[in-house]
């Protein structure tokens, strides 16, 4: 089941069909919408996950990543 995934990249919101049969996350599903190559940041963040039990420390890098691409917000909106 499609849920709707809502973002706002470099000042502009948009709103995409959202399914985790797709993509693992919300944000590698805003990356793609935006043809954004984040292959490189997948492997680093699959390095942290590793090296870590701190989920914080994961959340952190992708928050913080994600936001220097210019992503403000991403969320997926409520069910109706």
């Amino acid at each position: 089941m499609a849920r709707t995934l809502v973002y706002t990249f470099k000042n502009e919101t948009k709103s995409i069909p959202f399914s985790y049969q797709q993509h693992r996350t919300i944000q590698e599903a805003a990356a793609a919408a935006e043809g954004l190559d984040i292959k490189d940041f997948l492997e680093m963040e699959q390095q942290i996950e590793m090296v870590t039990r701190d989920a914080k420390a994961v959340r952190n890098y992708r928050d913080n990543y994600f936001r220097e691409l210019g992503f403000s917000k991403i969320t997926l909106a409520p069910k109706d």
